[in-house]
């Protein structure tokens, strides 16, 4: 799939060496308080098109140190 530029997409898989899960959502990966948290590079196939059936959720920031 080709997504546009700069359009917030949702990670299709965890990313576990990055503290990321499925369905983080994703453009620069941000916490709740809209810091950006990291910036990194993914294939397209990590990534999912954001849908008009789903809702933002909010769970802590796991990181790979912990």
């Amino acid at each position: 799939m080709i997504f546009d530029l700069y359009r917030e997409v949702a990670l299709a898989y965890d990313l576990p060496t990055e503290g990321l899960r499925r369905g983080d959502v994703a453009l620069d990966v941000f916490n709740a308080v809209g810091e950006t948290v990291k910036v990194i590079v993914v294939p397209a196939s990590a990534l999912a098109p954001l849908t008009a059936d789903q809702v933002w959720s909010v769970r802590p920031l796991t990181t790979a140190s912990r």
